[in-house]
């Protein structure tokens, strides 16, 4: 059984207010996933391409310290995409500029795959969206194999600034997927008419069986077509936000995975609470280091048993 993540591989260039020197951190949204599920324990394969050139050997070396799988897809203009990603020198979140490319020449599925994560550039940048839109819904439609489909959108103007058509864009996407992710930001900028909670039904009603906003310091919300639940974040101090929705990603799926592979949608409440918790966590976590530095399962599971500690005399 195979997860396989398709998308992007880049560079962050991280600038600071203030700071007159620019850092580079190995990144993108697909990537970070990766590497998420790969320190949380799951097996998976991320689908990407990059160039011959030194960011691209950047990318390559880190990937291969922290032991993912990478199949690097020939791509017909061998460049590495570089984000330059703005800092806030107050709370640490982050604006991002993009010298963007996704174009694989082809993006072929081992035939044990029971899961797809995709998003962020790989859905709307093309010529690159289109076929992984097309790999998605063959795969999930594919007869006599269940293959699940997910979706982070996290949703960059930057790439294509036109709103109508990146709505377009994200939809034909998310009518291919069984959960979808996106941040309150990304629905207020995709759906300027309606609430976060609107705008993650209007998704909704384009297929997926869960929607989850993440909303940074106020926590996460989960919806699905009988239940709505918010559980708030844990505090932490922010050094910068990047990576923490791809940590939140990870965790999700880790949660969410059965052991044949495919993917459990919470049907409780219950169930709702105790995944939402848990990525929160792992959202917080990331948020506490510097660039996208996702959380094992041991630190997550230490710091829900260090809030339990803190409540429990509050609860006597």
């Amino acid at each position: 059984m195979t997860t396989v993540v398709i998308g992007e591989a880049l560079v962050d260039l991280a600038w600071r207010a203030g700071c007159a020197h620019i850092v580079p951190h190995p990144g993108g949204s697909p990537a970070n996933v990766a590497v998420g599920l790969r320190r949380l324990g799951q097996p998976a394969t991320l689908m990407t391409c990059w160039g011959d050139d030194l960011p691209g050997e950047l990318v390559r070396a880190y990937l291969d310290s922290i032991g993912v799988e990478v199949h690097c897809r020939p791509s017909a203009s061998s460049r590495t995409t570089i984000a330059l990603a703005y800092l806030d020198d107050t709370t640490g979140s982050a604006h991002y500029d993009f010298l963007a490319a996704w174009d694989p020449l082809d993006i072929p599925l081992p035939p044990q795959t029971t899961l797809i994560h995709t998003g962020s550039l790989a859905a709307v940048v093309e010529p690159g969206a289109t076929r992984v839109v097309e790999t998605c819904h063959a795969h999930r439609s594919h007869p006599g194999r269940a293959v699940s489909v997910s979706v982070d959108l996290n949703v960059r103007p930057a790439v294509l600034p036109d709103r109508d058509a990146y709505r377009t864009r994200a939809e034909r996407l998310v009518a291919a997927a069984d959960l979808v992710k996106a941040s309150d930001e990304d629905l207020a900028w995709l759906y300027p008419d309606l609430t976060p909670e609107a705008a993650a039904r209007a998704l909704l009603a384009h297929g997926p069986r869960l929607a989850v906003i993440t909303r940074g310091a106020q926590g996460a919300t989960a919806l699905t077509e009988h239940h709505q639940l918010t559980v708030p974040a844990p505090p932490t101090h922010v050094v910068d936000t990047i990576g923490a929705g791809d940590a939140f990603q990870a965790c999700l799926l880790d949660t969410l995975l059965q052991p044949d592979g495919t993917v459990h949608i919470p049907g409780t409440p219950a169930e709702l609470e105790r995944a939402l918790r848990r990525c929160v966590t792992a959202d917080a976590l990331t948020c506490a280091r510097a660039g996208a530095q996702p959380p094992t399962s041991e630190e997550i599971a230490a710091a829900l048993a260090a809030e339990d500690s803190s409540l429990a005399p509050a609860m006597r």
